[in-house]
Formats: C-alpha cells, structure tokens, sequence
C-alpha cells in the first residue's frame, strides 16, 4: 500500500464514530437504495422533463445509461485481467482495524479491491447529469462522493486509490461518450426506435435500469449457480 492509502486509511479507521453512526454507515454503503435508486430516477426525471432541447436531453440520458453499463463492464473487467489486489478488509498486514460490515465474504474475497466498479458506475451516471442540469448534477457528484465512494474506503471494501480511479474513468468515460460526434453516432438511432416502438422500448429501458441500480448482481448469482450446477 503507497503512503497516500496508507495515510488516509489510517486517519478513516482512527476515526471513532458511535455504534449508531457505523450502523448507518453499513447500511448506506450495503442497500441499492442509497445508490441507483438516488440517481437513475433523476434520468427519468431529464428524459420526462418538457425542454426546448428535449431530443438532446434524451440523447444526453442514452448516453449516460451506455456509459454507465461501459463502465461497470470496464471495471469488472480491469478487476479481473489486471494484478489482484486484495481489500483492505482482508489484508492482515495493514494492521487496521474496520468496522464490521454485512458482505458477501465469498465474492468480496474474490474479486479485486482496484478499480471501484461502484465509484467507475455512479461517477459516470452523476456526470451525466451534471453535463445536462448542473445544479442538480453537482448534487449528484457530492451524493456519490460522500453515501458511495467514501463509505467503501471507511468500511475497507477498497483502497482510496482503488475509488479516486475508478471515480476517474467513470468520469472520463462519461465525457468521451456524450460527445456530439460520439453520441450521435448511437443515441440518435437508439431514441428513433424508442419513438416507434414507445411499448416494448420503455419495457426494456425499466428492466435495464433495474439491473443497473443492482449492478446486474442477480443475474450475476443465476448464472454463477448455473455453472455450478452443471
């Protein structure tokens, strides 16, 4: 661990907070409720909103959905091709002492602490809401710093590093593709078969953004249960 996760992880694990606080903390940091279902709502919001730019505005939310599926993809896939790197919580040699947490141990084990998948998704979805209602959008950034990516490091699910990178190319990967030269490129087409198929379009744009409030963990499960049943 670098000296700069090694002193902030110091100082968070330092920090004595009341049995009622770290509660919370847990529970913040273990329900879909404080995370898709904060911010996935308010892209409903945009596309529903009536606006002068109401095409653009439901291009810009295309966009933000596609870039919070490449970033999810991306981070589970750099956690898995890049070196391991095991989390905080199960490190014995940090010496560090974290509040108990509700975990799946099984996958949290398993799976490497870099980058954050959750800092890379959410990021990306709050930056595509500042790029459409900034006001709004800031809020959305901070919400996800401070009730996402901030907990995770408290309770030692990652490395500060682990967050502030995945938090980066969320970003970035956001910015690349709500581009003009970019998102028209798939957005257009995409919204034109929404316009003629409204039914089955809006079916699957509420199943899709179920999954990615659940971070397709389910559906993860089934298909991990099904490889080992057969």
């Amino acid at each position: 661990m670098n000296s700069f996760d090694t002193a902030i992880q110091i100082f968070l694990t330092q920090i004595e907070l009341s049995s009622v606080l770290n509660h919370a903390i847990r529970v913040i940091a273990g329900l879909y409720t404080f995370k898709g279902f904060v911010l996935v709502p308010i892209l409903w919001w945009i596309w529903f909103q009536p606006s002068q730019r109401t095409e653009w505005q439901r291009e810009m939310v295309i966009a933000t959905i596609v870039s919070g599926l490449l970033s999810l993809a991306t981070g589970r896939l750099l956690a898995h091709y890049l070196p391991f790197r095991v989390r905080p919580i199960y490190n014995p040699d940090l010496h560090l002492h974290f509040p108990m947490a509700f975990v799946r141990e099984s996958v949290q084990r398993t799976w490497s602490s870099f980058p954050s998948d959750h800092a890379m998704l959410w990021m990306s979805v709050a930056t595509g809401i500042f790029l459409v209602w900034r006001r709004v959008g800031i809020l959305a950034l901070l919400y996800v710093a401070i009730f996402i990516c901030l907990p995770r490091a408290y309770l030692g699910f990652h490395y500060p590093t682990d967050v502030l990178a995945g938090a980066a190319i969320g970003i970035a990967i956001t910015w690349v593709m709500t581009r003009d030269a970019v998102r028209t490129r798939y957005a257009v087409p995409i919204l034109r078969s929404i316009h003629r198929f409204p039914g089955p379009s809006y079916m699957l744009a509420f199943l899709l953004c179920f999954e990615l409030i659940t971070q397709f963990d389910d559906l993860l499960q089934l298909v991990q249960s099904a490889a080992k049943a057969l």
